[in-house]
């Protein structure tokens, strides 16, 4: 192998720096750059820099967590670092010199309310070696995955009452990405405990307007409905302790009761019904009663009328 003279820094020294203080000389980076690879044992050497990772954000759904950017690598890789707050950075094994642009973090966030920040460092692909000391990176913003989080649309199921005055919703804690010692899926109820409310939104089927009840379980009772009418509905988790504009889940899709068409005997008393038949009777009896009594009025101004004529009239 051909051997490389390396000299100490000194003013003025030329050449590439491989170490602090430790230089190359520019002949000796050419003859490097001739070196047969297999000689190395190296694919090959880059020399220059790499294109920074841009838009890198957090992309987190129901505690599933992924670290997003762009653009697609070309000749490079890229290398994802994260750390917790006061932490040494660390590194996911399936992140490291990857041509993809983005990498799950969700088993490596372990404290659930520890605020963690992410580099995408700009890195020579798998097998080349590059002559750059530090490599370009992009740095995340913070995130929290008990904090930031988004989460899902919740299913839920409506029983309506026998007096049909009351409806029950009963709504399904959402399941998340992740899992607890005994490898059992842990719910957002799991992970958020008595901070974990539903708010529900309702109003009658034929109506626009709206009501909102918030209810710290997942047994949700809505009472003193009108008997008999259509209600729908929309659920959404709610969560106390966060900002304001974090605290609402997204909401469920619309699900209505269904509307009874109840008799005449279901929605009013024996003796309501009875009232007002004989209500019905006693006004066709009046009006007959006066149509009879005008009927023989007539007849009989008919008859006065007639008696009183003279006879050469008649």
């Amino acid at each position: 192998m051909p051997q490389v003279l390396l000299t100490k820094a000194s003013d003025g020294a030329d050449g590439t720096e491989l170490l602090p203080g430790l230089f190359v000389s520019e002949e000796c980076t050419e003859r490097l750059k001739q070196l047969n690879t297999r000689q190395i044992g190296i694919s090959s050497v880059f020399y220059g820099t790499f294109p920074k990772a841009q838009n890198v954000i957090w992309v987190s759904v129901n505690f599933k967590t992924l670290l997003s950017w762009g653009p697609k690598p070309v000749n490079y890789s890229y290398t994802v670092e994260f750390n917790k707050r006061g932490e040494d950075d660390q590194r996911s094994p399936l992140c490291i010199q990857t041509s993809e642009t983005e990498c799950d973090l969700t088993t490596e966030l372990n404290d659930l309310k520890g605020s963690y920040t992410a580099d995408v460092l700009s890195e020579p692909m798998r097998g080349v070696i590059s002559d750059l000391t530090e490599f370009p990176h992009t740095t995340s913003t913070p995130f929290s995955p008990y904090q930031d989080t988004a989460i899902g649309k919740p299913d839920f199921k409506i029983k309506v009452s026998d007096d049909q005055r009351k409806i029950t919703l009963y709504v399904t804690d959402i399941p998340t990405a992740l899992f607890d010692e005994k490898k059992q899926r842990l719910t957002i109820r799991d992970i958020f405990k008595d901070e974990l409310q539903y708010k529900v939104t309702y109003r009658k089927a034929k109506s626009s307007g709206k009501k909102e009840k918030f209810s710290a379980t997942s047994e949700i009772e809505l009472t003193n409905l009108d008997k008999g009418e259509s209600y729908c509905f929309n659920v959404q988790a709610y969560i106390l302790s966060r900002s304001a504009n974090k605290q609402l889940g997204e909401l469920s899709h619309v699900q209505c009761s269904p509307e009874d068409s109840t008799s005449i005997f279901e929605e009013y008393s024996l003796t309501v019904i009875a009232v007002a038949i004989l209500g019905i009777i006693v006004i066709i009896s009046l009006v007959i009663a006066v149509t009879v009594v005008c009927c023989k009025r007539q007849q009989k101004a008919r008859r006065r009328g007639k008696e009183g004529l003279p006879l050469n009239a008649i």
